[in-house]
């Protein structure tokens, strides 16, 4: 119980924090996820032609914005943006604690090897989505905006009235395969601070440690399923009803490999930091949780007993 309590407190304020610190960054990915090739018959002037925005940098693309929306587009729907980090991280690390302790009393308390940890970490990620999904089809929409008069409640509103509850649950096919993005990030993660602190008193790694570890965890995940990534937030932001087998291949066959990667810069740098910081506030927190619960639990046992 213990153990729980600090992994769903720890993983909640980690993915909180470093979700709002870094939360330009997540504006800048989805919008340029969320961007199109124009089609000819889109393209009804020579400077329309010329604005294709799919083409920019990062650098370019947040430039424009800056130029067009002013510095508040990069900070729009924070608050829900940090409520869904915060409520994802604590459900997922609830279940896979929670899943973790139950594989160890079937195998006679032995730690999960790679496959397993990979299960467990599909479960746990299906686990938190009826709650999160919605929450991020919401951010998505507050991000991907074009009518300024339209607040978050307004947008909700018009979002169930549209499509009721089952339009909240855009692009959940793709969690098929993007179920493995967490899965492989916090394998890595585990498996290679397992090996690195088993010969530590303390079992556990120090802030710079724990933050290196999270970037290559980040960085590997993302560069798998990152095709994946983009397509769901293509069908959250469009009124295409399509398979992801179909959407992935017309994306490929409008720009090949460098269209299914659009976004990828702003995503592993968002993403990268975004894990680093979480982790490395998650490990730090979790560790502090722990040992004041262990020191609470020994003042308790060496309290003297009333006699009667």
């Amino acid at each position: 119980p213990e153990t729980i309590i600090s992994e769903v407190l720890s993983a909640s304020v980690g993915g909180a924090i470093s979700a709002s610190i870094l939360y330009p960054l997540e504006v800048l990915k989805t919008k340029m996820q969320a961007e199109t090739k124009p089609s000819n018959d889109d393209k009804e002037t020579e400077e329309e032609e010329e604005e294709d925005r799919s083409k920019f940098s990062m650098v370019e693309y947040a430039s424009y914005l800056h130029k067009t929306h002013g510095i508040g587009v990069f900070f729009a729907g924070i608050e829900t943006s940090a409520f869904q980090s915060a409520t994802e991280k604590a459900l997922y690390f609830f279940a896979y604690t929670g899943l973790k302790g139950i594989y160890r009393g079937l195998n006679g308390g032995a730690a999960p090897k790679t496959l397993s940890s990979l299960v467990i970490g599909c479960i746990a990620e299906w686990a938190h989505l009826p709650i999160t999904l919605p929450l991020d089809c919401w951010t998505t929409a507050i991000q991907t905006n074009k009518i300024p008069s339209q607040g978050p409640i307004q947008l909700l509103l018009a979002m169930l009235s549209d499509k009721g509850l089952k339009g909240m649950y855009k692009g959940i096919q793709a969690y098929t395969v993007l179920c493995l993005k967490p899965a492989l990030q916090y394998t890595v993660f585990e498996q290679v601070k397992a090996a690195v602190v088993s010969s530590r008193p303390s079992n556990m790694l120090n802030a710079a440690e724990a933050f290196a570890l999270g970037m290559v965890a980040r960085t590997i995940s993302t560069v798998l399923i990152f095709p994946y990534l983009r397509a769901k937030v293509v069908l959250q932001t469009s009124g295409r009803k399509v398979g992801i087998p179909e959407l992935l291949g017309d994306m490929y066959q409008q720009g090949g490999v460098k269209n299914l990667y659009q976004g990828i810069i702003p995503e592993l740098t968002r993403g990268v930091l975004s894990s680093a910081l979480m982790l490395t506030i998650k490990d730090q927190i979790g560790h502090f949780i722990q040992s004041t619960l262990a020191s609470s639990s020994q003042q308790q046992r060496r309290k003297p007993k009333k006699r009667i």
